[in-house]
């Protein structure tokens, strides 16, 4: 029998997850300047955005565009 796909653990961690931890929020935070780790305390913090950065695709080249760069040139 196998495993279901939800349940496995090696890619767990691999996706974005929108809720921080304590410590992860904790040290984005202090990152940004709003949590002194020396005097502040970490019960009670603030919500912190953890926004998911999409990054640049492949751009598509068209047909169109192709054929119509060899015939300004000529």
């Amino acid at each position: 029998m196998s495993i279901d796909r939800s349940l496995k653990t090696a890619a767990g961690l691999s996706r974005h997850r929108n809720v921080l931890s304590r410590a992860e929020r904790v040290a984005k935070l202090a990152k940004l300047g709003k949590f002194d780790l020396s005097s502040d305390n970490p019960i009670g913090l603030p919500k912190v955005a953890n926004r998911k950065v999409s990054t640049g695709g492949k751009v598509k080249k068209t047909k169109d565009a192709d054929e119509a760069t060899p015939a300004a040139a000529s």
